[in-house]
């Protein structure tokens, strides 16, 4: 029998022992060996938990105990998760976490622990909820050479950008709406200002090139200035305004960046809506394949946690290959990054804007008192002193 113990009883922990509890049979089956939550840390008591025998309040409990072979770290933060996590893999117990925040921050150095503790560091749950996204990228695709990622990676936001295309509603009465329903939280910076996505996307952009990517160094940007009006426009262009999370390795560069885009209806990732999530992968041989299903939530993501520990379980004392150093991938400035951009300016500087940009393609949605167009490709440094030149209400980046 296999000892588990779960940090966190929130509500991703508490999905954890749910799922385990309940596909006990196919689980232990696919393990090879029993499974059993022996411990439940977290700093409360639950009277009437049909698990409350197993809660504990001091994490020496479980890192002292020599039967505790794998652990799942669902608490979420730094702190403690941190030094908890890396005394567990020190002890040689392997951790399962869908700590995002952790994983970004301390990724090379957990995994690193591990394996000179023939132990697992494993986060399938960190990008993607119950998506299976990690394990494509460190086992299926070994025979690629993985060039490009573009993801929907937080489901907030997709939630809000499709209730504002549906409706024609506004950012701050969708976004509240959002909270009445539980889709976003009370403060939403995270969510909203693309910093969760952010953290999402180093860590896969660190997977593609098995290096670190820093998420600090990523350019972030949210979905707090898109308008009802932006997707007036972008119904006349046939296509829909997402929050895309990207990295690109071109010509030996290496880009990194979340922002809003607008994508043509052909494009499968306009068809993930509401609080689906959508990783888009092109391999050199394979080209693309895309992995999409719900990208938070308790029981995906729990599921996703738990189908670490399977993995875990059949490989006790074997250290599973994760390719990913510590060594920091020197990000290229998004202002080298080419594209089309999608602007609005005053009807009254028409003229400038043309004259400015040149060659544009004129976008016509009936809005009053403006003038909007499409840009040629140019790089991000070119379309901002242009822009500066011409003063605008808004650009969107075209994917």
């Amino acid at each position: 029998m296999i000892q588990v113990a779960v940090f966190g009883y929130g509500t991703v922990g508490s999905g954890v022992v749910e799922v385990i509890e309940k596909n006990k049979a196919e689980i232990n089956k696919k393990a090879g060996e029993e499974l059993n939550v022996k411990y439940i840390l977290d700093l409360r008591d639950f009277p009437g938990d049909p698990y409350e025998d197993k809660v504990v309040h001091d994490v020496e409990t479980i890192l002292n105990d020599p039967e505790v072979q794998i652990i799942c770290e669902t608490m979420g933060g730094l702190k403690p998760a941190y030094d908890y996590t890396k005394r567990a893999l020190l002890a040689g117990k392997s951790v399962c976490t869908s700590n995002k925040e952790l994983v970004a921050t301390h990724g090379p150095e957990l995994i690193q622990i591990a394996h000179d503790n023939q132990c697992n560091y494993l986060f399938e749950a960190s990008v993607g909820g119950g998506i299976p996204i990690i394990r494509p990228l460190n086992y299926s695709l070994t025979a690629e050479k993985i060039d490009a990622i573009t993801g929907i990676l937080n489901g907030t936001t997709n939630y809000i950008l499709s209730k504002m295309e549906k409706e024609g509603a506004d950012f701050a009465d969708v976004l509240k709406e959002a909270q009445e329903k539980g889709y976003a939280e009370r403060n939403p910076e995270a969510d909203v200002e693309g910093y969760d996505a952010c953290r999402k996307i180093a860590i896969l952009s660190s997977l593609m090139c098995g290096k670190n990517v820093n998420y600090e160094d990523i350019y972030t940007e949210g979905i707090t200035k898109i308008t009802s009006t932006d997707f007036v426009y972008a119904k006349a262009m046939n296509k829909t305004i997402k929050l895309l999370a990207q990295s690109k390795e071109e010509d030996g560069k290496f880009y990194a960046m979340v922002s809003p885009c607008m994508i043509g209806m052909d494009h499968p990732l306009s068809m993930v809506n509401d609080v689906f999530n959508a990783v888009f992968v092109h391999g050199n041989m394979l080209g693309d394949s895309m992995y999409y299903g719900r990208g938070a939530g308790k029981l995906p993501t729990a599921s996703a946690v738990v189908s670490d520990v399977v993995d875990c379980a059949r490989h006790i004392g074997k250290v599973i290959m994760c390719f990913w150093d510590a060594e920091k991938v020197s990000l290229t400035g998004i202002e080298q990054a080419s594209r089309k951009f999608f602007v609005r300016v005053s009807a009254d500087k028409a003229q400038a804007a043309k004259e400015t940009f040149g060659n544009v393609e004129t976008v016509d949605a009936n809005v009053t008192g403006e003038f909007a167009f499409v840009t040629d490709v140019m790089t991000e440094k070119e379309f901002n002193e242009k822009a500066e030149k011409v003063g605008i209400i808004s650009r969107i980046r075209m994917e």
